[in-house]
Parts: structure tokens; C-alpha cells; sequence
């Protein structure tokens, strides 16, 4: 068996990570081998697919990788999968321009079968209407089935699936509006701590009231063919990645290629209180530092490490949360300064929270490195809108860089041999 399929609906918040992890739960318990990826840049809902389904959820992004690339990552990942589940973005064809980069992108792009999650709350058979266009607009997408979410109860489905049998699609199940099944948000999306429960919970809502079996053998293909293996580099270099409740926003694919440069150890800077020793890289990914200020500010010592390792030629990789921690301070929402490392001359605050969120694109030198911006501090003083600090030792920004698919940006700074 080899299953394939997209997850989407109509618009945002209608209930699709829920549905897409309560899947990826649901078909793992009964021993599907489970392959989750995410549509565009998000780092977050990942986090959640890796917990349900127990694999890495992988990006595909058409800004930030050619198509060559996702392709390559797509059927890499999901070679060995029984169901290979890919969350979608926003609503259908909602892109950065129309529809480019949307999840009818990605669908289209490899060819898999879309179903739709519908927030049919005091929804009848206008869904129909809804569906019908879905369906319509682009011809040259598979709009396979459609699963109801908020539905009040099992008469309000039979209306639903009358809709769906006037307009050729098959309804596959629905969910009744249910707390338990909630993940609490924080300002950049769902919590990421403690979602072991509404990802069990979804799960077992799924399935009682979701038809799995038609959903399989309705996205049912042949097997994707194997990239061509390539020569893996024997990893020289240590590197350190920062890894724990204030750090953790990361993607995969970028860890697998700093895996082939460098031995990668794991380390806390919220709990650690001495780098496990002097590496060759030391990267600070994104996450959620301004939870955790006084455990970070009070570490004086991890602090004072970082702070000489940088001073000292050490190289480094900081990303969002990374880069606040590597500035003077950060300031709370109540206006409290936390002193931070001091490697970089720049302050944030939290007092004043603004969305800041797109797609990047930064050239170092004669090199060129794309990511994705998205928080709510701002930095003190007249920084440009995104601090970017780069130079043969240090690519430090705002935005949350990919390098899974290109390392030049990387090569002849923190890469170099």
C-alpha cells in the first residue's frame, strides 16, 4: 500500500492541522509505516506532525527550494511510508501571488490528490457551492473527497453528504465540535508544548467517525520511484545545536545537511550551564526565548561561553530567537530588560509586539541564502526592518534561513574547511 494525498480547505481555521494530526495518529496506531510533510515555511505545525506520526515532517516550499528539490524531498521521504500526508497552507490557492507556492501548487506539482477539510458549522447544503468550486476551478487538480469538521451531529451529516452526492465528491467522514481535541495557540501559532493529548484525542475522534479505509484506497499509488542515492561526505567538524523549550523551531532537512559537514551534539542554552566543549559550528535556531528570560539572562555562565567562543573566531548560526539571545538584552512585555550573550550589538523587545512576517532573501557576498521572517518582538533603535549579520564567522538574522537544498551561502563562511 502506498497511499498519497494533500490536506486543504476553504481558508484558515478550519480545523486542518487538527484533522492532519489526528490522521497521522489514527493510521499509525494501526501500524502504517507514516510520512508527514508541511506546504510553505512553517516550523511549527511540523513539530506537532513529527509527535503524532513519530517521523520529521519536511517543508515544501516553492520560494525557498526549486521544484527539482522538493520533488527530490517528497519521494525521498516518502519511498518508505504506507501513507504519506501532506498538510496544506492557509486555504487552497492562497499563495504569495494568486496561487504561487499554495498548496494547489504543491499538488499540482506532484500530483497528488487533494481532500478537503470544510468547517461546516451552520453550514448545510451551501457546501455544495463551496465544493463545487473547489472542485472546478482548476480542472487540472484532483479534488479527491471532503472531511466535515464542526459538525453538530449525525442528521447535520446526512445534509453534508446529500451535497456532496450532487456534486461528485465523496464524503469521508466528519468530526463533532469537540474541546478536548483543542491545541492552545501562542502569538506564533500552536503551543508546542504538551499536545500529546488533543493529537490522541483527535485520533480516536478520527477514528470513530472518519472512513480511513476509503481514504486509502481512494489516494492509493504506485510506490514514487527512489532518488539516486549520492555519496555522503564523512563528518568531519563538531557542531552544537541549541535544542530545548526556548529553542527549537528547526528544519529537518537543514539538519541533515550540517549532519554531512559536522558530528552534531545537542545542547541547552536555557539548562546547560557549560558547552559540552569547543565546536566548529555552533548554531541557535529560533523558538520561544522570551518565555524564558530570567533561566536565560540568569545562566551567566552559558552566557559568558558563547559570548568568548564568538569573541575567540568561533562560528556560528543564529535564526530568530537565536539572534535575540546572541544580542545585548531583550526586553519583556512588561518593559524588564534580560541581559543576553552581547556577541551582537542589538537589543529586542517584546513590549511592543508587531507582526513581522514573508519570505527573505539575503546575498552575502557573491552568494545568495532565502528564509522566512515571522515574529512579534522588534528590535530597539533604527535597525532596518531585518537585521541581517553576516561575515566569515557568523550568519545571524531575524528570518529562519534553508540551506537543505544550496550550502554556497554557507561555504565560504561557517562551512569552510
Amino acid at each position: 500500500m502506498n497511499s498519497r494525498f494533500l490536506l486543504s480547505a476553504p481558508h484558515s481555521g478550519s480545523g486542518k492541522t487538527t484533522v492532519t494530526l489526528g490522521l497521522l495518529r489514527a493510521l499509525r496506531d494501526r501500524g502504517c509505516r507514516v510520512q508527514p510533510f508541511k506546504c510553505g515555511p512553517d516550523y511549527i505545525d511540523p513539530i506537532h506532525h513529527r509527535t503524532a506520526a513519530g517521523n520529521d515532517s519536511y517543508n515544501l516550499d516553492r520560494f525557498m527550494m526549486s521544484d527539482a528539490h522538493i520533488r527530490d524531498l517528497y519521494y525521498r521521504y516518502s519511498a518508505n511510508a504506507d501513507v504519506s500526508i501532506t498538510e496544506g497552507v492557509m486555504g487552497l490557492f492562497d499563495g504569495t501571488a494568486k496561487d504561487q507556492g499554495s498548496s494547489a501548487d504543491i499538488a499540482r506539482l506532484l500530483g497528488l490528490p487533494v481532500i478537503i477539510v470544510l468547517d461546516a458549522k451552520a453550514t448545510a447544503y451551501t457546501a455544495a457551492a463551496i465544493l463545487y468550486g473547489l472542485k472546478n476551478f482548476d480542472t487540472r487538480l484532483n479534488v479527491a473527497g471532503v472531511i466535515f469538521n464542526f459538525v453538530d451531529h449525525a442528521g447535520h451529516y446526512r445534509l453534508l453528504v446529500e451535497a456532496c452526492e450532487d456534486i461528485d465528491i465523496k464524503p469521508l467522514g466528519y468530526l463533532p465540535a469537540n474541546d478536548s481535541l483543542h491545541i492552545p495557540e501562542r502569538h506564533l501559532g500552536l503551543n508546542t508544548a504538551n499536545s500529546e493529548t488533543a493529537i490522541a484525542a483527535a485520533a480516536e475522534h478520527i477514528k470513530r467517525y472518519v472512513d480511513l479505509d476509503t481514504i486509502l484506497s481512494l489516494t492509493e499509488s504506485p510506490a514514487p520511484a527512489r532518488p539516486a542515492a549520492t555519496a555522503t561526505p564523512s563528518p568531519q567538524k563538531k557542531i552544537l545545536i541549541a535544542l530545548d523549550q526556548a529553542f527549537h523551531f528547526l528544519y529537518p532537512e537543514n539538519v541533515r545537511r550540517l549532519a554531512q559537514w559536522g558530528q552534531i551534539t545537542w545542547f541547552s542554552p536555557t539548562n546547560d550551564h557549560t558547552l559540552p566543549f569547543q565546536p566548529d559550528l555552533l548554531y541557535l535556531p529560533g523558538g520561544y526565548p522570551e518565555l524564558y528570560l530570567q533561566q536565560l539572562s540568569e545562566n551567566k555562565n552559558m552566557l559568558r561561553q558563547i559570548s568568548t567562543y564568538a569573541s575567540t573566531d568561533g562560528r556560528i548560526i543564529a535564526e530568530c530567537g537565536g539572534m535575540m539571545y546572541l544580542g545585548r538584552s531583550i526586553v519583556d512585555d512588561t518593559g524588564k530588560e534580560w541581559p543576553m550573550a552581547g556577541v551582537l550589538e542589538i537589543s529586542t523587545s517584546m513590549q511592543h509586539p508587531r507582526l513581522t512576517i514573508g519570505y527573505r532573501t539575503f546575498r552575502p557576498g557573491n552568494a545568495e541564502i532565502k528564509g522566512h521572517e515571522f515574529h512579534f518582538s522588534q528590535p530597539l533603535g533604527t535597525w532596518p526592518e531585518t537585521p541581517f549579520f553576516h561575515n566569515d564567522n557568523l550568519l545571524a538574522s531575524y528570518a529562519h534561513f534553508y540551506w537543505g537544498e544550496d550550502t554556497t551561502a554557507l561555504n565560504s563562511g561557517v562551512f569552510r574547511q
